[in-house]
C-alpha cells in the first residue's frame, strides 16, 4: 500500500475519518455541499503520525503503560503523557513529509497564515465529540512554523485531558491516530458556534447561534459572553445581547492576542437577525448532510459565512422514529420500571414484545406514546391523575407540554382515562383467597412455560415464543390480577386522604401496611437474612466468601466445614429468587443464577450486622407495630362525631390493603420468571450458532432486536458489522440522561416540583414511606458494591425488586427515581423505612460518607455534614 501524506480538503469525504480523522472527514464533507463555503487547505494524513511514530519505537511501551491506568491515576497519566509529548515533538519530520507539505502549501499561497488544527481518528463522531480534548493553532504564517505546529498536533493526542477522556470512553489508546488540517486563516469581523438544535432543552426545531466579535476563540476560551439568537422556522423567537468587552484578533506577524472593544461597540449585536436566520438556514442545510443535528463553528467575512468545523451533538437524547410529521409526546418506561440505564436490542425488543402497550425505543430506552390521550380531555384527566400519584414529575412535564398552544391537539374523548383516582373501591370482595388463586395461576402458567419450551429449537423455538408472549400478556393482562392491584393501591390512597382529613395525620397507610402478607420481593429481602444464619456459625465458610471474585465459588463450598449446608442455603434462595437482578427488565443482563457473586457482599453485611433469627422478627415487628398502629387509628375515629361509621370504614379499608397490597409485587415476579426460561432457550440457540461458526460469541446475540435473531437463525448469516455498530451505540447510551418526558421535536422535560414546604437547601422528592431518620448517607450505584453498616441511608439512582436483599441492613432510602407505587416505595413501606423518591441528581448531591436526615413523611433530604 503507498502511503500518502497530504490530501486536499476537497478530495476528502466523510468515509476516510481512518486517513484525515474526524475533523477533516467533516471539514471534506462540507466543502461539497452546495452554498456552503469552507477556507481552502489540505490534510496531513494519519499515515504521516504513524511514520513519526515508528520513527520512536519507545512510544509504544509507554502507550502500554498508558492503556493499564485507571482514568483516575491523573499524577501517573500527567506524567507519562507529557514524555509521549515530547518524544513527538523531538522527532525530526522526514524530509520526504517535510516536502508533500510544503509542496501543499505552495499550492495555497506559501506565506499566507493558516490554522493548523489537531483532527484524531476518535473526534467529532456521533458517539464522542471529543470537542477541545487536541489542539488548534491559529494564525500560524510560513512553513517552518506549520511543521513545528504539525507536530504540536500530533503530540497533543496525548495531552492529559484526551487521554483521561479515551480512557473513561473505553476507547484504546492504540487504536486512536492523528491527522492534521491545515487550512486557510480567515480574519472574521464576527464568528461563533451555531447549534442546529437547542443543546439545553434538545429541541431539533430550535437553532441556537452563539456570537461574539473577532476569532471563536474568545468565545470558546470563555473570554466572552456571547449575543445569543434562537431561530425557529424563519425567525428570531429569542435574543440576549450581551456587553462584548474583548475579542481575540490575529497579529500580521502570525499569532494572536486579546483587544479592548470600543466601548459604544460591545453592546452592538454582533449579528442581525437576517444574518442569524441566514445562519440557521445553513445550518439546516449541513445538518440534512450529515443527517443528524450539529455543532457548527463560523465565521461571518465580507458579509457572507465560512464554515470551518461541524461536529455532531452528542449530548441530545434521540427521539424515537415515526413515519408522520405529527407532533408527538412520550413518557418513559424506564422512570416506572425503575430501570433508566440504556438496554441491548434484544432487551428492549423482548419487552416491547411482551408489553401490554406500544412502546418505541431511543437511546436504548422505552417510551409511550401518549399524544392520543393528552388529545382527549376525559383521557387526559386520568392520565394526569395517575402520572401524578406515580411521578409528579412526569405530571408537571407533560402540563409544561399541554401550556404550548396547540402542540397537543384537542380531540374529542376516546373512552375512558386511566385509573380512578381512589376512594372508589374496586369491584371485588377481601378475601386472601383471591390472592392465592392468582398465585397459583402464574405458577402453572411458568411451569407450563417450563415444561412446553425443552424440545423447542431452531426456528420453531420463535414461533413457540410468540405463542408464550400471548400467554404472557394474557397472564398480565387477568382482569382479577388487575382487579387485586388497583384494590391494594386504592385502599391505600384512601386510607391516607381520610386519615389525614379526619385525624391530620400524613401517610398513615406507610404503618399500616408494614409486613403485609404475600410480598414477594420483600420476602426476597428476609430470606436472605436465613441464609446468613446458615452461614454465620461456619467461620471458614465466611473467610472463604470473603475472598471470592468468581462465579464458581459454589462448588468450591463443599471443601470447608459447613460448607455443603451453607451450599444448599444459596442454592434454595437461587432456585427460587436466581432470576432476579439489577436492570432485570433487561433480558440480557445477567442474573443471580447466572452471577451468584453479586449476592457475597450483601450476604456478608447480613451475616456482620444481624443475629440470628433476624428474619422472623423483623417481620414480627412490623406486624405487631401495623396492629398497633391499627388499633391507635382506630380508637382516635371512635371519639370523633360520626365515629363509630369512620372507624367502620376505616378498619375495612385496612383489612383491604392488608390483604391485596402485597400481591402488587407478584406480577413482575412473574415476568421476570418467564424472562429467565425465555433467556436460558435463546442462550442456547447462540451458543449453536457459536458452535456453527456463525457468531464469535454467544452474547452477540442481545445487541440484536428478538426479529433479527429469529432471521439469523434462519438463515445462519448475520451482519458482523451491524452487531459492531450496536455495541459502540450501547456504549454511547450510557452517557445520556434519559428523560421523563420527551417530545417529537427532541424536547427533553424533566419536570419541577411546585412546593415551599421545604427548608432552604434541601433536596425535594416524593415522600414514599413515612418517617424521619438520621444517618452516613451510603452512596451506592451498583449493588456488588455494597459495603453497609447499620444505620445507614442507601442513596441511588433507582431500585428495582433486585435491590430489596440490601433494604433489610438500611435505616432509610432515597432515590433519584421512583414514585408512590414503584418497588422502592412499596418495600421501604413494607420494611418501615422513611424513603424519599424522585431526587433529582441524588446520587451526585449527596457525597458518600456524609450526614443526611431523610424526612419521609414531607418528601425531602437535609444534608448536615
Amino acid at each position: 500500500m503507498i502511503e500518502q501524506y497530504v490530501l486536499d480538503l476537497q478530495d476528502v469525504d466523510g468515509t476516510q475519518v481512518s486517513v484525515v480523522g474526524g475533523k477533516g472527514a467533516h471539514l471534506g464533507g462540507l466543502s461539497r455541499i452546495d452554498g456552503v463555503r469552507v477556507p481552502g487547505g489540505f490534510c496531513v494524513t494519519t499515515d504521516a503520525f504513524r511514520r513519526i511514530v515508528a520513527e520512536a519505537p519507545s512510544i509504544g511501551d509507554q502507550i502500554d503503560q498508558l492503556s493499564g491506568l485507571n482514568p483516575d491515576d491523573r499524577e501517573v497519566i500527567r506524567t507519562l503523557s507529557a514524555q509521549i509529548r515530547r518524544t513527538i515533538e523531538g522527532i525530526a519530520i522526514p524530509g520526504d513529509l517535510a516536502a508533500a507539505i510544503t509542496r501543499a502549501l505552495a499550492q495555497l499561497g506559501e506565506q499566507a497564515a493558516y490554522a493548523v488544527r489537531s483532527s484524531a481518528t476518535a473526534e467529532d463522531l456521533p458517539t464522542a465529540s471529543f470537542a477541545g480534548q487536541q489542539d488548534t493553532y491559529l494564525n500560524v504564517v510560513g512553513p517552518t512554523a506549520i511543521l513545528q505546529h504539525i507536530s504540536r498536533c500530533w503530540a497533543s493526542l496525548f495531552t492529559e485531558r484526551a487521554v483521561t477522556y479515551r480512557q473513561r470512553n473505553g476507547i484504546d489508546h492504540r487504536t486512536v491516530h492523528m491527522a492534521v488540517v491545515v487550512q486557510r486563516m480567515v480574519f472574521p469581523h464576527a464568528s461563533g458556534i451555531l447549534f442546529t438544535a437547542d443543546p439545553v432543552t434538545g429541541n431539533r426545531k430550535v437553532a441556537t447561534v452563539d456570537a461574539g466579535f473577532g476569532l471563536g476563540e474568545a468565545l470558546v476560551s470563555g473570554l466572552v459572553n456571547p449575543d445569543v439568537f434562537k431561530v425557529r422556522d424563519g425567525e428570531v423567537v429569542d435574543k440576549a445581547i450581551a456587553a462584548k468587552q474583548r475579542a481575540v484578533h490575529a497579529l500580521p506577524t502570525g499569532g494572536t492576542r486579546e483587544v479592548t472593544i470600543d466601548s459604544h461597540q460591545q453592546e452592538q449585536p454582533a449579528l442581525t437577525d437576517a444574518q442569524a436566520v441566514l445562519l440557521a438556514q445553513l445550518g439546516r442545510r449541513i445538518e440534512a448532510h450529515f443527517g443528524r443535528p450539529q455543532d457548527i463553528e463560523w465565521c461571518l467575512v465580507d458579509d457572507g459565512f465560512q464554515i470551518v468545523q461541524s461536529r455532531p451533538i452528542t449530548t441530545l437524547f434521540p427521539v424515537p422514529e415515526r413515519g408522520d410529521q405529527d407532533n408527538h409526546v412520550y413518557v418513559s418506561v424506564g422512570h416506572g420500571q425503575m430501570m433508566t440505564d440504556p438496554m441491548k436490542p434484544l432487551g428492549f425488543s423482548m419487552w416491547q414484545l411482551t408489553a401490554m402497550v406500544p412502546m418505541h425505543e431511543a437511546g436504548g430506552r422505552l417510551f409511550v406514546d401518549v399524544t392520543r390521550r393528552l388529545a382527549s380531555p376525559a383521557s387526559r384527566a386520568g392520565l394526569l391523575e395517575a402520572m401524578g400519584k406515580g411521578d409528579p414529575l412526569i405530571r408537571h412535564a407533560l402540563e409544561t407540554v399541554l401550556d404550548r398552544d396547540g402542540f397537543v391537539p384537542t380531540l374529542p374523548d376516546a373512552g375512558p382515562g386511566g385509573p380512578p383516582a381512589g376512594g372508589a373501591p374496586a369491584p371485588i370482595d377481601t378475601d386472601p383467597a383471591v390472592v392465592t388463586e392468582l398465585i397459583e395461576r402464574s405458577q402453572a402458567s411458568i411451569a407450563a412455560l417450563e415444561r412446553d419450551i425443552r424440545t423447542k429449537s431452531g426456528p420453531a423455538l420463535f414461533d413457540f415464543l410468540l405463542e408464550a408472549f400471548e400467554e404472557h400478556k394474557r397472564v398480565l393482562s387477568d382482569p382479577l390480577s388487575i382487579q387485586a392491584i388497583m384494590a391494594g393501591m386504592e385502599a391505600t390512597w384512601w386510607l391516607n386522604d381520610k386519615l389525614q382529613e379526619w385525624l391530620g395525620e400524613k401517610n398513615v397507610a406507610d404503618t399500616l401496611t408494614l409486613s403485609a402478607p404475600d410480598n414477594i420481593t420483600s420476602e426476597m429481602g428476609l430470606a436472605l437474612l436465613d441464609v446468613a444464619d446458615v452461614i454465620r456459625p461456619q467461620p471458614e465458610v465466611v473467610a472463604f466468601l470473603q475472598g471470592v471474585d468468581g462465579d464458581d465459588f459454589l462448588d468450591e463450598l463443599a471443601k470447608f466445614a459447613g460448607g455443603t449446608e451453607a451450599r444448599d442455603a444459596i442454592e434454595a434462595y437461587l432456585d427460587r429468587y436466581g432470576m432476579r437482578c439489577v436492570g432485570e427488565i433487561d433480558i440480557t443482563r445477567p442474573r443471580w443464577r447466572e452471577r451468584p457473586s453479586t449476592l457475597v457482599p450483601v450476604i456478608l453485611d447480613n451475616v456482620r450486622n444481624f443475629e440470628p433469627g433476624a428474619a422472623g422478627r423483623r417481620f414480627e415487628q412490623g406486624r405487631q407495630k401495623a396492629q398497633r398502629k391499627e388499633q391507635d387509628v382506630l380508637s382516635r375515629l371512635r371519639v370523633l362525631p360520626d365515629g363509630d361509621r369512620k372507624a367502620d370504614e376505616v378498619k375495612g379499608m385496612i383489612d383491604r390493603v392488608r390483604t391485596f397490597i402485597g400481591y402488587r409485587e407478584y406480577p413482575k415476579y412473574g415476568i421476570i420468571s418467564r424472562y429467565f426460561v425465555y433467556k436460558q432457550a435463546l442462550l442456547s440457540e447462540a451458543e449453536r450458532l457459536v458452535q456453527a461458526d456463525v457468531l464469535p460469541e454467544k452474547e452477540d446475540v442481545f445487541y440484536l432486536t428478538f426479529q433479527e435473531l429469529h432471521d439469523v437463525v434462519r438463515s445462519h448469516q448475520v451482519d458482523d458489522e451491524l452487531i459492531q455498530q450496536r455495541k459502540e451505540a450501547f456504549r454511547s447510551f450510557h452517557a445520556l440522561t434519559p428523560p421523563r418526558v420527551l417530545t417529537s421535536d427532541g424536547e427533553a422535560l424533566t419536570g419541577a416540583y411546585r412546593r415551599d414546604d421545604a427548608p432552604a437547601g434541601a433536596l425535594i422528592g416524593v415522600p414514599v414511606s413515612a418517617g424521619t431518620i438520621e444517618g452516613r448517607a451510603r452512596v451506592i450505584l451498583d449493588m456488588a458494591d455494597a459495603d453497609l453498616e447499620a444505620g445507614d441511608i442507601l442513596v441511588t439512582a433507582f431500585t428495582d425488586p433486585s435491590w430489596s436483599p440490601l433494604f433489610v441492613g438500611i435505616a432509610g432510602l432515597v432515590t433519584e427515581v421512583g414514585g408512590l407505587m414503584t418497588h422502592g416505595a412499596v418495600i421501604a413501606r413494607e420494611y418501615g423505612l422513611p424513603a424519599v423518591v424522585g431526587v433529582e441528581q441524588a446520587t451526585r448531591l449527596i457525597r458518600d460518607g456524609q450526614r443526611i436526615r431523610v424526612h419521609g413523611t414531607d418528601g425531602y433530604v437535609e444534608i448536615l455534614s
